[in-house]
């Protein structure tokens, strides 16, 4: 069984930074091969996909975060992170990561297995 804890959640003026990690505990053998991902839900809105990255790195990003948001990863430390700069109020949200055991194109083949209990961030 595996968990993924996030944090670095908090409230941030518009403009600033922000980095979000998340880290996998539990039965992360064959973890470094999963790809990793972000998504966020506003409040009233659907959730939506952030970012993702693939075992080897590849990043794929929804078009309202590039160029502002890096996720990228620590394989020894099972970590994932989101940096978040350039901060619009519209980015306020709870933001999860997620975990599928395998991705193409910035796409899960099949269904992400695992998910955070989320993080609040809050833009003003």
């Amino acid at each position: 069984h595996v968990q993924l804890v996030e944090s670095g959640g908090g409230s941030v003026q518009a403009g600033g930074s922000r980095r979000l990690s998340c880290v996998a505990t539990g039965n992360t053998i064959g973890w470094q091969f999963h790809c990793m991902a972000w998504f966020r839900q506003a409040p009233g809105k659907a959730r939506e996909g952030v970012a993702i990255i693939d075992s080897d790195g590849n990043t794929v990003y929804a078009d309202s975060v590039k160029g502002r948001f890096t996720i990228s990863r620590d394989k020894a430390k099972n970590t994932l992170y989101l940096q978040m700069d350039s901060l619009k109020t519209e980015d306020t949200g709870v933001y999860y990561c997620a975990a599928c055991r395998s991705c193409s194109g910035g796409v899960c083949n099949g269904d992400f297995a695992y998910w955070g209990q989320g993080t609040q961030v809050t833009v003003s």
